[in-house]
């Protein structure tokens, strides 16, 4: 299995705020080659799988008052692109946590 691949987003909108917005936007996130397949919330921890060009990946986020922490774990075909994967994700969480 591969090693997970771990980003932090800050954010200054405490846990409950950003738990919101998170729930709130993910159903609607567009990430260009990715689906959302599942989606679980259990308290401040977001556990989530997904498919992208084809292959399927699994992640987490948890939420922190000041942060959010995405960590995804890809196939090993797909770890190349990791960064790319999380650049999107990541870029897509910021917008939801920005926005007001």
């Amino acid at each position: 299995m591969s090693e997970p691949v771990v980003i932090t987003i800050p954010h200054r909108l405490g846990k409950d705020e950003a738990i919101r917005r998170l729930k709130s936007g993910l159903a609607s996130a567009h990430l260009p080659f990715v689906t959302i397949d599942r989606e679980v919330w259990n308290g401040d921890l977001l556990e989530f799988s997904l498919t992208g060009m084809g292959h399927k990946a699994s992640g987490s986020a948890l939420v922190m008052n000041d942060s959010v922490r995405l960590e995804l774990v890809l196939p090993w075909l797909l770890q190349r692109f990791a960064e790319l994967a999380l650049k999107g994700l990541a870029s897509r969480t910021k917008l939801l946590l920005e926005k007001k």
